[in-house]
């Protein structure tokens, strides 16, 4: 089916943010005495769900929600520099011709969010820009969005690069196409049965085909 709305996450979907973030996670673990990560465990960290991730990490789950919240702080004076996913920015707005509504739901704050799309000149391109302040919230938002645009669920589908990102969809009902380009490997990703798997931005047009 032509679905109604797309609904993108926005770190390691649309904006590459990927490195700062470790870079960002790695001055955090400093501050608060936790395991650094490694260069070259990235590879395997690619391939855990975000609980096995944070076990392997030693991080408490008390000090998540700080966590999440500081590192958003600490990446607003930084995400303006930072660059699209490649092939990214051909793509969306081609989409979002093509959609009823056509948003974001990220765990990343929207001032980082649309300072990032205005520095991109892509400001234009979402007609909403949604954020959750857990790292699990996603489920209820999208559950929301339905009721705000009295769409059914499966007329939607959230694109994401997370484990996490196909566990909320399915959770709330709601299609799911996972990307391979972000932080989660395709291989961790098609382990989680999305309704589609995408390696490349341009594939994304199947969606509405």
């Amino acid at each position: 089916m032509k679905y109604r709305s797309l609904i993108f996450d926005f770190d390691g979907t649309i904006a590459d943010t990927l490195n700062e973030a470790l870079s960002i996670y790695n001055i955090m673990a400093n501050e608060h005495n936790l395991r650094p990560i490694q260069d070259d465990e990235v590879h395997y960290l690619r391939h855990m769900k975000l609980s096995d991730f944070l076990d392997h990490l030693a991080v408490p789950k008390r000090l998540v929600p700080k966590l999440l919240i500081k590192g958003t702080s600490m990446l607003k004076s930084r995400i303006s520099r930072l660059p699209l996913i490649p092939g990214i920015a051909d793509v969306l707005p081609k989409l979002s011709k093509q959609s009823d509504h056509f948003g974001i739901l990220t765990s990343n704050s929207v001032e980082n969010v649309e300072l990032f799309l205005e520095h991109h000149g892509m400001s234009d391109v979402f007609s909403f820009v949604s954020s959750t302040s857990k790292l699990t919230g996603k489920a209820k938002h999208l559950r929301s969005i339905c009721r705000t645009f009295s769409i059914e669920p499966e007329e939607i589908i959230y694109i994401g690069d997370e484990i996490r990102d196909i566990k909320a969809a399915k959770k709330a009902g709601v299609p799911v196409a996972a990307v391979g380009w972000g932080f989660n490997s395709p291989e961790a990703l098609v382990g989680m049965n999305p309704n589609f798997l995408f390696h490349e931005p341009r594939e994304l047009h199947n969606l509405l085909k």
